[in-house]
């Protein structure tokens, strides 16, 4: 029995990851095995894909399922045969994958203040996954973000939790409609162009001291569980399938050595009965330096509630410890029989034991045309118009279609890369138009005004240049460059040069419309006197054609704000309730405009 439960451990309490945060061949991990002998050889019981980590550049959907049905028949030639289960981040849209169609980031989608929209992008992005033949997401992020300058902060769909509630319609998008007679915190996946989900990042990882990624969580109990902890009760009720541990701290606990948060609220009070998931190198980081007692972490990782690691590199070092803590009953059998059930309750209900192997059936919705009409509705409703001419009765937008001769400027008018951001082919996203396939802000105007307007693009004109080409109006598009986690983490949220550049030298000497593409509210105020018209795009994604159809009118504006725009980082953390609220622009603010009947 003891050794039976060993092996059920290295089956099923563990997830490898293949290489995340640099690219590298599968050798790095295994030696000279191949994948499936490993699997067969470890008893792997699950495998991810990082950001980043691809069977090769540009892969085909087939080449993908033809990599993870290898990993699998690996897994069904042990001697119980249970399938593996493989995970990928697709956190807005199947953002490792090329052609994919990339949807805008939260952020975005809280400004649209649209559920039914998620839960539709919610069934696209399972469909796109499973078109490269994986059935697991590590999506959605419900964080309430509570300090811009947090780098995941483009992650959260808003500052206010019931927002971020409400947002939790992207569950059943992604897994289906729990059935009626269902009962409440069963995990439920249904069928085979639906993706096991995965709330993350349990508990408090938007509300850390000055929006540092991975620290610590300052607030009282009350605090915790009536701002960070609302989302996870809806997606529960919604059959979430997995939760996903943050690497952030509660008042000086680290998450995931949180007994009483995991295994004490989550899985008796909250009765979830999916499985709960460390982050990368998660239990490493339990001590400071990370790895630096990996025993310690091991057994407090465990004993807290974990049931399935994420291990990028050293994954048999992880199941040599267990297996001696287990052998020496340091960790109870009981502990490891959760962990097992959880586990196996997910795979079943995923019908992984009828279907275990991947088919080229689905390949044709990746990137399909309807998923890009579906993203670029979302890029429409998404945008936040925060300035519109001098006064209401002298609005600049929406822009006239035709006009003799127009100019659009920035650093980010004509680069995918940085208007889809972060997560997107690569882990930390890629600036410039190499990285996928998609409409740049720049081809989208070019498509939607006139045949006899001009349009000259130079992205960072000087003054006697604007000023000298009688332009009949401008279009600045500037904003943040790629970034997520820590690398995003920024104390000045100031648009990097030659942004502030490119907004004077334009806007100082023709009438412009300024576009910020950005992952969170960033310092503005200091130019906004020569802005005459202001829209938040947020990071709209693959399909900028959503910026131009609403920009010259053929659909209004309707977006509202789901985060405070501040005016000085001064003010910060501000969120709306706040005793010293005093922002640039209102949680909940946004211009509105009608579809242009001359267009």
């Amino acid at each position: 029995m003891v050794i039976w439960g060993v092996k059920m451990a290295r089956i099923s309490i563990f997830l490898m990851g293949i290489l995340r945060k640099r690219s590298a061949k599968w050798c790095r991990l295994t030696g000279l095995l191949h994948q499936a002998e490993v699997m067969k050889k470890y008893y792997i019981g699950s495998v991810l894909s990082g950001g980043g980590s691809v069977p090769a550049k540009q892969a085909s959907a087939e080449t993908w399922i033809n990599m993870v049905n290898d990993f699998q028949k690996g897994s069904l030639s042990t001697r119980l045969g249970i399938p593996m289960i493989y995970g990928i981040d697709a956190v807005h849209g199947h953002n490792n994958v090329y052609k994919a169609t990339i949807f805008p980031h939260n952020v975005g989608l809280g400004a649209t203040r649209d559920p039914e929209l998620v839960k539709k992008i919610g069934a696209a992005t399972a469909l796109e996954v499973r078109a490269t033949g994986i059935p697991y997401v590590f999506a959605p992020c419900i964080a309430v973000c509570r300090d811009p300058r947090w780098g995941r902060c483009y992650e959260s769909y808003s500052e206010d939790h019931k927002i971020v509630q409400a947002m939790t319609e992207i569950i059943p998008g992604l897994q289906g409609e729990v059935p009626a007679n269902s009962p409440k915190g069963v995990p439920f996946v249904g069928g085979k162009i639906k993706v096991a989900a995965c709330a993350k990042h349990y508990l408090g990882d938007g509300g850390t001291t000055e929006g540092i990624n991975e620290n610590n969580t300052v607030i009282s109990r009350h605090g915790l569980l009536s701002i960070h902890m609302p989302a996870y009760y809806n997606s529960i009720i919604k059959g979430v399938a997995t939760v996903m541990i943050s690497y952030s701290s509660w008042n000086g606990i680290k998450m995931h050595a949180n007994h009483e948060l995991i295994t004490g609220f989550l899985k008796n009070t909250l009765r979830f009965r999916g499985f709960v998931i460390s982050d990368w190198e998660g239990l490493d980081r339990i001590t400071s330096p990370p790895h630096a007692n990996y025993s310690y972490s091991v057994e407090t990782g465990i004993h807290a509630g974990i049931d399935m690691i994420m291990i990028p590199y050293n994954y048999t070092e992880f199941i040599d410890v267990l297996t001696f803590q287990v052998k020496n009953k340091i960790i109870p059998m009981s502990r490891i029989d959760d962990a097992v059930k959880r586990i196996l309750r997910v795979k079943f209900i995923m019908g992984l034991f009828e279907n275990p192997l991947a088919d080229l059936s689905l390949t044709k919705y990746l990137g399909s045309q309807e998923h890009r009409e579906l993203a670029r509705e979302a890029v429409r409703k998404s945008l936040v118009l925060l300035k519109n001419g001098e006064s209401a009765d002298k609005p600049l937008l929406p822009l006239p279609k035709k006009a003799s001769k127009i100019l659009v400027a920035g650093s980010h008018a004509d680069d995918l890369g940085n208007q889809c951001g972060g997560w997107t082919i690569e882990w930390q996203g890629l600036s410039g138009n190499n990285l996928t396939i998609g409409t740049t802000i720049l081809k989208a105007i070019k498509n939607t005004v006139d045949p006899t307007t001009e349009v000259v693009f130079k992205e960072n004109p000087d003054a006697n240049f604007v000023e000298s080409n009688k332009f009949s109006y401008a279009i600045v598009v500037v904003g943040e460059p790629p970034y997520s986690e820590t690398f995003g983490d920024n104390l000045s949220l100031t648009i990097p040069e030659p942004g502030p550049s490119t907004i004077t030298n334009v806007c100082g000497y023709v009438k412009c419309v300024v576009i910020i593409i950005s992952g969170r509210p960033v310092v503005i105020q200091p130019y906004l006197s020569t802005i005459d018209a202001l829209v938040a795009a947020w990071l709209p994604g693959t399909e900028g054609q959503g910026v131009a159809d609403v920009l010259f009118g053929d659909y209004g504006f309707t977006g509202k704000l789901s985060r405070t725009w501040f005016k000085t980082v001064d003010q910060l953390p501000m969120n709306v309730g706040d005793p010293h609220y005093d922002p640039l622009f209102p949680f909940g603010f946004g211009l509105t405009t009608k579809p242009s009947k001359a267009n």
